[in-house]
């Protein structure tokens, strides 16, 4: 019967400060500031969610909508790289209008309380052509990323340019920005990041926090940049035939090590990391992440598929490791913007490793190039509701290992856990799952945890911890004057109703609820048993789901419930303002809390709420957070579509290899020659957000309206989604050619063989509409 072991140190006593160059606006009344530990922001640790959106990568009409959809996620910060080519194009034509207006994004995000991190550059790799340096940058007499004062010269008017778009939305004047990031992924150039940020500071750039990427053995200008971390579930950058990678596995285990060494591999030499310290940075600056894996690309060459488990599983691992800000790219798919005289997307053809796709960038992220919503959107609201409510207790907890830890990185018996804690409180953490290789049940599990001279030893019966599962358990929690000694239940959040604070919790699938809870005068649960003893009440035996509120009277006289929705549900809770009051919303419209009773109800229209955002002291003013209505999927007016061949696909195209002796994507002329081709007969009139799904296989499929490309995919074994807002008017004709199975293609699912569309139907994206 294993007994998992550890002791929690007490890491009480306050933490490096003050030594840190970095400095907040003057005045403003929730400063930010740093510590060698964490983040604060009004003098409270702050936990900050940050999210990729690329603001030039999706319409504009829409960029509010998806914003608000960011946030009910959970995402408190916005972070978008600035691509230069996206708006300079041509020499000394800058553009700022329409989809590249940069101004009003960040101002949409200040109307909904959302921080912003511009990524300025002027390299941002982002999968873009050149980095996103324009081609008449590359085609100076310069030396790209360095001092060259030709390079500098061409740096200077775009950073210029930038900050007269970012003026008066800075902290000083009431603004959201709270960081700036120079550059991306340059390793060996600390120089030149210093020299950069100064650049943007001469040009009017300010924010409390400048940051840098700090992977790959990074050097940094000393104390000048906030190193800034990454981990990703997948990649498609590492070679076709190269397997999972050794550095995305070690994101599915505990450990202390910062530095990945995997991400942007393929843009420096294998020796750049070899005598580096990964955690040279560890003892003067917090674990802050900016691109912990939402989803991922796919190139020609090796095509990953990223599942919500996997997503979910990395991001909690990362709590438990000792993140103290969770930063996702992409948490927001997009499509790139049509250039005015080449294709904007990375290639071979501009010698970059990697053949991109020329449209989609759709990511696999939790919301996709459409706004469509993915299961992992659910799963990391899960965590960032505990982040809101919980995230200021994690953030200064020190992250402790067990002493038993795997032996290795193939080792998949030994279970893999952790717990944040301060000495007297905390939080365990448990990852079961990776990709690729399920990881066994462990059965008759339990543990024990030491806070000073107590030690918890839980759950009273032990359980089996199911294979996938990856959960977070509350340890010594205070919760309205009673603590939760342990449950076998994540925390998900608190909501004020009436006269009492309700603790909901989120049960994992296979692992009955128990609630150990001290400070109790009397107790009554809907469901199970209840047994006192040592000075606690025990709860066994609870049926999780929308009526198992656990009502507590305190010693203290006050009133406590705790409420434990069944997984499932859990996943489709909002926390929000509904009809003045704190409320548990579920996406089907659905209400939790109302009237002081505890159900759930269909609404009969659908209730407008003001989604809780940020964990942030004050309550939720409306001219701030807005107010929104989630609308659902419209049903049976979405009407159909059809589709019939008018050519059967040819001979598979002869496999091409370019950089890095990678495969290469068809060139344009076999999509006339070789390609299947069909047209898609679809409803005169379909509700706003309707999108095409096409169940297709085959190697690269291209839609056309006329004879402009309006979409593109490599096919990876899902289907293919193509929204129907963005398409001008027109016959729909899509074309897709076979893979010869000789190249060096690495495809997660299905065959890539044979080109053909099995079928298409109509779905709907689900709305959230400013009120």
């Amino acid at each position: 019967m294993p007994h998992h072991h550890l002791r929690v140190p007490d890491t009480t006593a306050p933490p490096l400060t003050g030594h840190l160059p970095f400095a907040d606006a003057p005045g403003v009344p929730d400063p930010v500031e740093v510590t060698s530990r964490c983040l604060t922001r009004g003098g409270r640790p702050w936990f900050p969610v940050s999210g990729e959106f690329h603001y030039t990568r999706y319409p504009a009409a829409e960029w509010e909508e998806e914003l608000l959809k960011m946030k009910a996620a959970g995402v408190t910060v916005v972070a978008s790289y600035l691509i230069w080519i996206h708006h300079e194009e041509t020499e000394g034509r800058i553009r700022f209008d329409g989809d590249r207006d940069l101004r009003r994004f960040v101002q949409l995000c200040a109307r909904h309380g959302l921080d912003f991190i511009p990524r300025i550059g002027p390299w941002v790799h982002a999968e873009v052509r050149n980095g996103g340096l324009p081609d008449w940058v590359l085609a100076r007499d310069c030396a790209p990323r360095t001092d060259d004062p030709a390079y500098l010269a061409a740096v200077r008017p775009w950073y210029a340019a930038i900050a007269d778009q970012l003026r008066g939305l800075d902290r000083a004047h009431g603004g959201p920005i709270v960081a700036v990031q120079i550059e991306n992924e340059l390793y060996d150039q600390p120089g030149h990041l210093l020299t950069l940020k100064r650049m943007a500071q001469e040009a009017g750039l300010s924010a409390p926090l400048w940051t840098s990427t700090a992977w790959g053995g990074v050097q940094l200008p000393p104390d000048e940049l906030l190193p800034l971390y990454g981990g990703y579930t997948d990649t498609f950058w590492t070679e076709a035939d190269g397997g999972w990678p050794d550095t995305c596995r070690k994101h599915f285990f505990f450990t202390h090590q910062r530095d990945d060494e995997g991400i942007g591999a393929d843009l420096r030499p294998v020796t750049a990391v070899r005598g580096s310290a990964p955690d040279a940075f560890a003892d003067r600056f917090p674990w802050a992440t900016c691109e912990l894996g939402g989803g991922m690309a796919v190139s020609y060459h090796r095509r990953p598929r990223v599942d919500a488990a996997d997503i979910a599983a990395l991001g909690l691992t990362k709590i438990g490791c000792g993140s103290v800000w969770q930063g996702y790219y992409m948490f927001h798919g997009g499509t790139n913007p049509v250039g005015e005289a080449s294709t904007l997307q990375e290639s071979h053809a501009t010698g970059y490793p990697n053949d991109l796709p020329v449209l989609t960038y759709d990511f696999q992220a939790p919301l996709g190039e459409y706004g469509q919503y993915r299961p992992s959107y659910d799963e990391l609201r899960l965590q960032h509701l505990m982040l809101a409510d919980f995230g200021h207790l994690i953030a200064p907890m020190e992250s402790v290992l067990p002493a038993e830890l795997p032996r290795g990185q193939d080792d998949r018996e030994t279970l893999r856990w952790a717990v944040r804690g301060d000495g007297t409180s905390g939080f365990l953490f448990v990852n079961n799952h990776q990709p690729h290789e399920p990881l066994p049940d462990h059965p008759e599990t339990s543990f024990g945890v030491a806070f000073g001279d107590e030690e918890l030893s839980f759950p009273s019966v032990p359980v089996t911890v199911p294979s996938g599962a990856s959960f977070c358990w509350p340890l010594r929690l205070d919760v309205g004057g009673v603590r939760v000694e342990w449950a076998t239940a994540q925390p998900v959040c608190t909501v004020a109703d009436g006269g009492r604070t309700v603790l909901v919790l989120a049960a994992v699938d296979g692992i009955d609820p128990e609630l150990a809870l001290s400070g109790v005068a009397s107790l009554s649960a809907p469901s199970g048993e209840v047994s006192h003893g040592e000075g606690r009440a025990l709860v066994t035996g609870l049926r999780a789901g929308t009526d198992a509120l656990v009502e507590v009277e305190t010693v203290g006289g006050g009133r406590v419930g705790l409420l434990v929705l069944d997984a499932a549900t859990a996943r489709t809770a909002y926390r929000g303002v509904l009809w003045g009051a704190e409320r548990l919303v579920l996406a089907d419209g659905g209400v939790v809390f109302d009237r002081g009773e505890v159900r759930v109800h269909s609404a009969v229209e659908r209730p407008s709420i003001a989604v809780f955002p940020t964990g942030r002291p004050g309550g939720v003013p409306d001219g701030v957070f807005g107010r929104y209505v989630l609308e659902g999927e419209p049903a049976a007016e979405v009407g159909e579509a059809s589709v019939r061949p008018v050519r059967a696909a040819g001979p598979a195209p002869e496999p091409v290899t370019g950089v890095m002796g990678r495969a290469s994507a068809p060139a344009e002329k076999w999509f006339e020659t070789a390609a299947a081709e069909y047209v898609v007969s679809l409803p005169d009139a379909v509700p706003r957000g309707t999108l095409l799904r096409i169940h297709w296989a085959g190697d690269v499929g291209r839609a056309y309206v006329g004879e402009v490309l309006v979409a593109d995919q490599f096919f990876s074994g899902r289907v293919w989604d193509i929204g129907l807002d963005r398409l001008p008017a027109g016959e729909l004709r899509v074309r897709a050619l076979g893979g010869d199975e000789g190249a060096a293609v690495y495809v997660a699912e299905g065959s890539r063989s044979a080109a053909v569309i099995e079928r298409v139907e109509l779905v709907t994206v689900r709305r959230w509409a400013v009120r």
